[in-house]
C-alpha cells in the first residue's frame, strides 16, 4: 500500500472515566474507595478502560504499519496543527467525532466504535476489525462519505467559532439575555434565556429536545422537523428558548432557518456575562456583551465522514 505513504494518520483519543477519576483522586485505590463507598460498580470502570486501551493499541499497530503515524489526545485539538495529507481515525464515543470535525478542514474522518456494547455510536460507522479496510479505501479515493455542513458565528471585532452540532448564544447562567435579533429583514428586542442554533449533524440532538418541549406544550404530535434535518444541508435551524413577552421585548422571531440568503444577526444588550459557545464545551466561548454584534450563518467549512 505505497499509496499511504504520503499520509499521515492521526488517532485522537480520549480519557476514560477511570482515567478521570485517578486525576482527580491521585490514585486508582482512592478512586475505588469513592466509588464503592457510593455503592457504584468500579469493575465496570475497569472493564471500559481496559478494553478502550486495547482497542487503541490495535488501532496503532494497525495505522503504524499502512504509514506515518500521530497519536493525539482530545485536549489538545485546538492547538494542533492538520496538514492536508491527513487521515483522522477517532475512537471513542459520538462526541469524540463532533470535537473532531471542528477543528479539521475538510480531512477525511473514520470513527471507531471501541465498544459496540456499551455505545449506540450513531456516528461511529465502523468497529476495530474494519479499520484497516477503511483506510485502504479512503486512501484509495473508493470510500462513500457524508459531507456536514457546520454553523459559525463571526463577531464585529473579528472573532471566529465554528460548531459540528450547535451554537448557543445567550448568558453565562441561569439568567435572562437581552439583545436585538434581525433575521428574515425582521428585527426584535427579545429577552429569552439564549438562543440555539443547530446543523443538519446536531438536529437529532439538543433541537430535538426543545422540539419535543414545544410540541408538547403545544399538545401536538407533529412536525416538519421532528425527525431533523439532512447533515449536508445548506441551512441551519435557529430557536429562541423561553422567550419573554413584555413592552419592550417581543416573541415574534423564535423559529427560523439560516440560509445563505437569510443570515441571523444578533447585538448584544447584556452588560456582563453574554456568551457564544459550540457543542456544549462552555469552557470555549466567545464573550458576548454589550457592542458585540454576532451574524451566525453556515461556514464555508465542511466536514467530511467516511461511513
Amino acid at each position: 500500500m505505497s499509496g499511504s505513504l504520503q499520509y499521515r494518520f492521526i488517532l485522537v483519543t480520549r480519557k476514560t472515566r477511570l482515567q478521570e477519576l485517578i486525576e482527580r483522586f491521585n490514585t486508582w485505590p482512592q478512586a475505588r474507595f469513592y466509588l464503592e463507598h457510593n455503592q457504584v460498580d468500579a469493575q465496570d470502570y475497569l472493564d471500559e478502560h481496559d478494553l478502550y486501551q486495547s482497542r487503541l493499541q490495535e488501532a496503532e499497530r494497525i495505522l503504524k504499519a499502512l504509514g506515518r503515524f500521530q497519536l493525539l489526545e482530545r485536549r489538545l485539538l485546538p492547538n494542533y496543527q492538520f496538514s492536508p495529507a491527513d487521515i483522522v481515525v477517532t475512537v471513542g464515543q459520538d462526541g469524540l467525532v463532533a470535537n473532531t470535525l471542528k477543528y479539521l478542514d475538510g480531512q477525511p474522518v473514520i470513527a471507531i466504535n471501541p465498544d459496540p456494547g456499551r455505545w449506540d455510536g450513531k456516528l461511529l460507522p465502523f468497529e476495530i476489525g474494519d479499520l484497516s479496510a477503511a483506510v485502504t479505501r479512503t486512501v484509495a479515493g473508493k470510500s462513500a462519505c457524508k459531507t456536514i455542513s457546520f454553523a459559525e458565528a463571526k463577531t464585529n471585532d473579528g472573532q471566529r467559532m465554528l460548531a459540528v452540532n450547535d451554537l448557543f448564544i445567550g448568558p453565562r447562567s441561569h439568567t435572562s439575555a437581552r439583545y436585538l435579533l434581525s433575521w428574515d429583514g425582521r428585527r426584535e428586542i427579545q429577552s429569552s434565556s439564549g438562543i440555539i442554533v443547530s446543523t443538519g449533524f446536531g438536529s437529532t440532538g439538543w433541537f430535538q429536545s426543545i422540539l419535543a418541549g414545544a410540541m408538547s406544550v403545544a399538545g401536538s404530535d407533529s412536525h416538519p422537523l421532528k425527525d431533523g434535518f439532512a447533515w449536508q444541508e445548506r441551512r441551519l435551524q435557529f430557536t429562541v428558548r423561553e422567550p419573554f413577552p413584555s413592552r419592550t421585548t417581543g416573541v415574534n422571531l423564535v423559529f427560523g432557518a439560516i440560509t445563505p440568503e437569510t443570515p441571523l444577526t444578533l447585538e448584544s444588550q447584556m452588560p456582563e456575562n453574554g456568551v457564544i459557545f459550540s457543542d456544549g464545551i462552555e469552557t470555549d466561548f466567545l464573550a458576548f456583551n454589550s457592542g458585540t454584534v454576532a451574524t451566525i450563518g453556515l461556514a464555508a467549512t465542511q466536514g467530511q465522514l467516511i461511513v
